[in-house]
């Protein structure tokens, strides 16, 4: 296979993918107009055979009319018969004959609407238990792919709210971080204030002669000397 060979059938396959994917996407809202057609399609069925109910009804309606003519036309062909008529006797025959005809006709007619009444019947609930198993299937679809939405959203959610977590975790860190060189410095500042205190408050109390400033060795060397005076004296 040369390269323009296998680019067409990468197009191919690409325009078979992105059908397919359109096709997807309208899944449901297909679903829905099959559903639709189907039902408007069972409705023209039922018309149908609610039209051939009454067909069948003025048949068997026409068959029993039939019936009672040629019963009443026996009777009056029995009694031109008896009256020794006959012509008349004949001509009661022939209408019998037609009536007869007309008869098998109408019979044929409602045999024949009765076995179609019988077959749309059947088809009918069929379809409509078609319908009902396709609309089932849909709600299911259609209520899976609701739940897999939202725990996608929730996926999606939960995602994003563990990087805002971790994002406002380091901001945290960061600030107690802040916080606790703050404190040092306050800690560190409060010392070095005290410390100044301390500092000079001990200069001015070494300056007003109330303790011994920084140099007092003298004063030491002469405590000392007057531990030692009076030892030296008893020894003398």
């Amino acid at each position: 296979m040369n390269v323009w060979s296998k680019l067409i059938t990468a197009l191919r396959g690409g325009a078979n993918e992105l059908g397919e994917s359109i096709i997807d996407t309208q899944a449901l809202r297909i679903l829905d107009q099959e559903v639709r057609d189907a039902s408007e399609e069972l409705k023209n069925s039922k018309d149908s055979l609610a039209e051939l109910m009454a067909r069948q009804k003025v048949a068997e309606e026409k068959c029993t009319t039939l019936n009672n003519q040629i019963a009443e036309y026996e009777d009056y062909t029995v009694q031109a018969l008896q009256a020794d008529n006959e012509t008349l006797a004949k001509e009661l025959a022939e209408k019998i004959a037609d009536l007869e005809t007309r008869l098998q006709t109408e019979r044929s007619a409602q045999q024949g609407y009765a076995e179609n009444v019988n077959s749309l019947r059947n088809a009918i609930k069929q379809a409509e238990r078609n319908i009902k198993r396709l609309k089932h299937q849909v709600d299911t679809v259609r209520a899976t792919e609701n739940v897999q939405r939202a725990q996608a959203a929730v996926a999606q959610r939960h995602s994003g709210t563990d990087s805002r977590l971790r994002t406002a975790m380091d901001s945290l860190e960061r600030i107690k971080e802040k916080q606790e060189l703050k404190a040092a410095q306050f800690t560190a500042a409060q010392q070095l204030a005290e410390e100044t205190s301390e500092s000079s408050l001990h200069s001015r109390l070494e300056e007003a002669g109330i303790i011994p400033d920084g140099q007092h060795s003298d004063a030491v060397l002469a405590r000392i000397r007057s531990r030692l005076t009076p030892q030296i004296g008893s020894d003398g």
